[in-house]
């Protein structure tokens, strides 16, 4: 009897690790300085769909104010940071060349109103499961290459995303 418990003990415990070791690679974060960049993620595209939306938190935990200069990715001929919002009852966006990050300050880059990375000439769609490089300048402290996950997120009721899985 006690081999049995040891065995399921075993069992549960070697569970309890790799549902540990998926959570934390779920939340893939970055540190440059006293930046901290939050679970960049994208949504899947389709065959065709000539630019895609990026997105991700920036958190500025010093005293200094820094600045994201400049975005790349070899998956698309250009990166840019993007702003949208609503006029009226028109959705406009447009590209801001920078963001400056206050000392203390997250930006959370979402669908919808706000900041997102716009992926423009995509060399392929975006599918589920694909991982893709992006390098993001900052004036102070220079690049950070980091993981844009391809996800299926929708929006909760609360305005947040949540995770679909399949």
């Amino acid at each position: 009897m006690l081999i049995f418990h040891t065995r399921r003990l075993s069992k549960c415990l070697a569970l309890l690790a790799g549902l540990a070791l998926s959570l934390a690679a779920q939340a893939h974060e970055y540190t440059i300085g006293d930046l901290e960049i939050g679970h960049p993620w994208a949504r899947p595209t389709v065959p065709g769909q000539p630019s895609a939306g990026a997105y991700l938190s920036i958190e500025n935990k010093g005293n200094a104010s820094n600045k994201l200069v400049s975005i790349a990715s070899p998956v698309a001929k250009s990166a840019e940071v993007h702003t949208m919002s609503m006029q009226g009852d028109v959705m406009k966006m447009r590209e801001v060349g920078s963001i400056d990050i206050k000392p203390k300050e997250k930006i959370a880059m979402q669908p919808g109103n706000g900041y997102h990375i716009m992926l423009i000439g995509l060399s392929k769609p975006l599918k589920i499961g694909d991982k893709i490089p992006l390098t993001l300048t900052f004036e102070k402290g220079g690049k950070l290459e980091v993981s844009v996950y391809v996800e299926d997120r929708k929006p909760d009721t609360d305005g947040t995303m949540t995770h679909m899985h399949h």
